[in-house]
């Protein structure tokens, strides 16, 4: 398939919005290995020139970029005017707010997009760097936002002091593999994520059988039925999650927050230490067991209170 309604398949920014974005600064720093970063303020509404659901608004933010050697991460802490960000955090809570795309001609790809039923939320001007920005209503189809970026120049990231050689990434990662979102209606997504983002639609997989899954959900087995498929994108795959009626943290957050991010995912080795690691800090296993296929495991830990979304490690089994 060709003709992406977003111009490019290439996702390569998440973005959580906080409360606290000192608080959220050092616990990313610790996951990714890195000294605690600077936030700035973007700047006021003679720059930043917000529009949001067609108005103006003097809407400022705190923002920190954290480069990956897969995705971008932003941290966003809204003030208190109106916007996009702001709407999420008093809805929603804390979490991820979108993903973005570099796009090389704003005005036609919003166009391509607002005639396929993607209605722009909020623009803006970029505050370091000369560029601009257009959050698209992907949400009903997608659960979760799109983001478009163009850049008149390189983006300016402020410097990250030299890390020590103690520092090492929580998780002995700093690679997000991997963005997941449970919805009610497997197909529906997938159609919708595929026409962005100008891919075939993937084969749907089903959960494994239980001899070989092994599911452990808040301590109890279960079967954790679940239809589920992957997209692959240059940077970060996709994972969409119809969950079954059987128990597992799927189907919990689908009744307890409904649709919408679910996890993101780092590999890692020596799997069972980790999460031994991670349950010492305070961060509770949910749910553990083996891929469907049997060639590697999986364990969902509850970092919300720190990360705002679930971290799943996954560790692939050599050969």
């Amino acid at each position: 398939m060709s003709n992406a309604l977003l111009g490019t398949s290439k996702l390569n920014q998440i973005c959580f919005v906080v409360h606290d974005i000192e608080k959220a600064a050092e616990s990313f720093g610790k996951l990714l290995g890195v000294p605690k970063p600077n936030w700035f303020l973007t700047g006021d509404s003679s720059i930043s020139k917000i529009v949001f659901n067609g108005q103006p608004t003097e809407a400022r933010n705190k923002l920190i970029f954290m480069d990956t050697p897969s995705v971008q991460i932003e941290l966003i802490e809204p003030d208190l005017e109106p916007s996009t960000m702001r709407e999420f955090l008093d809805t929603k809570g804390e979490g991820i707010h979108h993903m973005a795309v570099d796009t090389g001609d704003m005005k036609k790809q919003l166009a391509i997009l607002n005639e396929a039923g993607y209605g722009t939320v909020q623009t803006g001007e970029f505050t370091s760097s000369k560029g601009r920005y257009a959050y698209v209503d992907t949400v009903p189809k997608c659960k979760t936002m799109i983001e478009l970026l163009e850049r008149d120049e390189p983006q300016a990231i402020p410097p990250v002091k030299a890390k020590a050689e103690n520092i090492k990434p929580l998780l002995g990662s700093d690679t997000v593999v991997q963005i997941a979102i449970v919805v009610h209606d497997l197909d529906a997504a997938a159609d919708a994520y595929c026409s962005l983002l100008g891919v075939e639609k993937p084969n749907v997989l089903k959960e494994g059988k239980p001899e070989v899954t092994r599911v452990v959900y808040r301590g109890q087995p279960t079967e954790a039925k679940c239809r589920f498929l992957f997209i692959k994108t240059p940077l970060i795959e996709i994972e969409l999650i119809e969950p079954g009626d059987s128990p597992s943290t799927w189907r919990e957050h689908l009744d307890t927050k409904g649709e919408g991010v679910h996890h993101i995912a780092f590999l890692v080795k020596n799997l069972d230490e980790k999460v031994a690691e991670l349950e010492a800090m305070g961060y509770p296993l949910i749910q553990k067991g083996y891929f469907f296929t049997g060639n590697g495991k999986y364990a969902y830990m509850d970092t919300v209170s720190d990360y705002h979304v679930i971290i799943e490690l996954l560790e692939r089994f050599e050969g």
